[in-house]
């Protein structure tokens, strides 16, 4: 898939299997492999941005994938994320959408919102926005309709 497929068709919370098309090296070529995952990796979709102008600039849209977390003893000390504007020339794949009944937390109702946990239940879900400091976080349960959407638009297609 192209990256305006995943911008157009793939839900947040989906995990993005993302690749440049060339083999991986040895590994006892460890430069060369770290080079090689920086376009050849997996994340968990987390935002999409519209594209848009700011006066006579234009600029393109974009999306987001959360690659890990880094820290030690339950706190996270480090996020990477990596944006992908619709201009990439990597091949993108969904590898695995939320399953139905987990619910997404998302930063606020608006389309520049980010996904910020994903939970397995509504429970979870109320329960981490309250621990976490996220009181007017948005919740959206992950439906079957949603995924009938994905099968009827041809958007199951990986």
């Amino acid at each position: 898939m192209s990256a305006q497929h995943i911008h157009d068709l793939a839900p947040l919370g989906a995990i993005i299997r993302y690749a440049d098309g060339t083999a991986r090296p040895p590994a006892h070529h460890s430069r060369k492999v770290a080079l090689w995952e920086n376009t050849n990796n997996v994340g968990r979709l987390i935002r999409k941005r519209p594209g848009g102008h700011r006066g006579i600039e234009g600029f393109p849209a974009t999306f987001t994938l959360h690659k890990g977390d880094f820290g030690q003893g339950g706190i996270i000390l480090v996020r990477v994320h990596r944006t992908f504007d619709l201009c990439s020339r990597l091949t993108f794949t969904i590898v695995e959408r939320p399953r139905i009944g987990t619910v997404r937390v998302l930063s606020g109702p608006y389309d520049d919102r980010e996904l910020i946990h994903l939970a397995d239940d509504l429970t979870a879900a109320e329960q981490w926005r309250e621990l976490n400091g996220y009181r007017h976080a948005v919740l959206e349960p992950v439906t079957a309709d949603e995924h009938a959407a994905d099968v009827v638009e041809g958007r199951a297609v990986a």
